[in-house]
């Protein structure tokens, strides 16, 4: 039977989550492909505000298991943007982990265990996303939310 699963990114100030019915090895069956924005101003209310958005997603569309896309490791130095980015991907775990099995997943792990290739030539497959998802349409910018579920899948 299939279970609702979430995939989550997050960048800059924006999280992109992907919610798919996860069945077995069978094509991942779409049900949103969002994306939410922190608000401007305070940035503890923004936090809150967001954190609650997808917190009530989770509950509202029963939610089994949660997959985040990790931080990368950074050759240079952190910026602010980098640092505001992982403390949005705090905000987001620690909202979700409340509510349901919450993992994350680094695309580097995920391109040495997935497959043969590297993540970003999954991401750049249109003929891949075809087999591997049905349902409403991916946005090609949420193809990572859609990896890591992937990956997450295929780790079970």
């Amino acid at each position: 039977m299939a279970d609702r699963w979430l995939g989550v990114v997050v960048s800059g100030e924006k999280v992109t989550f992907v919610d798919a019915e996860v069945d077995g090895d069978k094509p991942l069956i779409l049900q949103g492909d969002q994306t939410l924005t922190l608000q401007p101003g305070n940035r503890a209310e923004a936090y809150s505000t967001i954190s609650h958005q997808i917190a009530n997603y989770v509950r509202e569309h029963s939610i089994k298991r949660v997959v985040v896309k990790e931080s990368a490791v950074s050759r240079n130095a952190a910026t602010k943007a980098l640092l505001q980015s992982a403390e949005l991907r705090g905000v987001i775990m620690g909202a979700l982990g409340a509510i349901a099995p919450t993992e994350v997943k680094s695309k580097a792990s995920i391109s040495r265990t997935f497959g043969e290739r590297k993540v970003d030539e999954y991401v750049a497959d249109n003929e891949f996303w075809k087999k591997e998802v049905k349902g409403v349409n991916l946005r090609a910018g949420s193809r990572e939310a859609a990896m890591v579920l992937l990956a997450a899948r295929k780790d079970q």
